[in-house]
């Protein structure tokens, strides 16, 4: 039972990381409706999971990332995949900043049901705004360094419970006139260093748990699940973008935030 209960944990990571609909929140709420509460699925096991959805972004964007590490000896030439490099870099800074300041108060307050619903609402209201404001033209070529960085602090906001890391830099890619496939696109290299950057504080963590080899079949089976179920919902939502907006997953966040607030109010 504990082994199909990661399965099902990993797949809803590998869904709602990608689909702008905040995995974190969905985590929460899962574990909470159906009591699945034990250690094995608390913080620590949520990174497991984003481990398997880093190896989904990782795998999809194969390519670009070959051409990023043979351009890093040329790391401040014009090239694209330079340039590219440098924005993930400097889109990362706000992340880890926002994360060593306010990773315990997140963790101790916020990771609650009921924020989920203010956040899942906050951030269908911006999906509904953003598509109906002017046109968008830019890809991810065309970003620059003041781009990359409120990429950044989008990115940081995801921190917060059901505000959704996906959902709040393809916003702002929205809000700087860039293409929503396009800027999903970049969401998805943007997150990996700091997803990279949580896996490390959390083994960090790992020291002084003991960890058996139960643990450890749940967070294969975990991982796997996310990873496999990560690749899938990539293609789907770039392909998703390109031709549709987001107002399906903005009427999604506010009938999900509706039944959490009758089921924990």
């Amino acid at each position: 039972m504990m082994l199909l209960m990661a399965a099902l944990l990993g797949a809803v990571q590998g869904v709602t990381e990608f689909l702008p609909i905040s995995s974190s929140a969905h985590l929460i709420l899962g574990r909470a409706l159906f009591g699945w509460e034990a250690d094995a699925f608390g913080l620590v096991f949520d990174v497991a999971l984003h481990l398997g959805t880093l190896a989904a972004v990782v795998f999809y964007f194969r390519t670009d990332l070959a051409e990023m590490t043979r351009a890093l000896p040329a790391l401040f030439s014009d090239s694209p995949p330079a340039r590219m490099m440098r924005l993930i870099a400097i889109g990362t800074v706000p992340i880890l900043v926002a994360g060593a300041i306010f990773a315990d108060v997140i963790e101790d307050r916020l990771r609650t049901p009921i924020v989920t619903v203010f956040t899942l609402a906050l951030g269908a209201v911006f999906f509904l705004v953003v598509e109906r404001l002017g046109p968008r033209t830019r890809d991810e070529r065309s970003l620059t360094l003041l781009d990359a960085v409120l990429f950044g602090l989008a990115q940081a906001t995801a921190l917060i419970p059901g505000m959704s890391r996906s959902g709040s830099t393809i916003t702002m890619g929205m809000l700087l006139g860039v293409r929503r496939e396009a800027a999903a696109r970049f969401s998805f290299l943007l997150g990996m260093p700091a997803v990279l950057a949580a896996a490390a504080k959390a083994s960090l963590e790992l020291r002084h748990i003991a960890i058996t080899g139960e643990m450890i079949q749940l967070f294969v089976v975990g991982v796997v699940s996310s990873a496999v179920v990560g690749y899938l919902a990539i293609r789907f939502l770039l392909r998703f973008l390109a031709t549709h907006r987001l107002d399906v997953f903005a009427y999604y966040r506010l009938a999900l935030a509706a039944a959490v607030w009758f089921a924990f109010r």
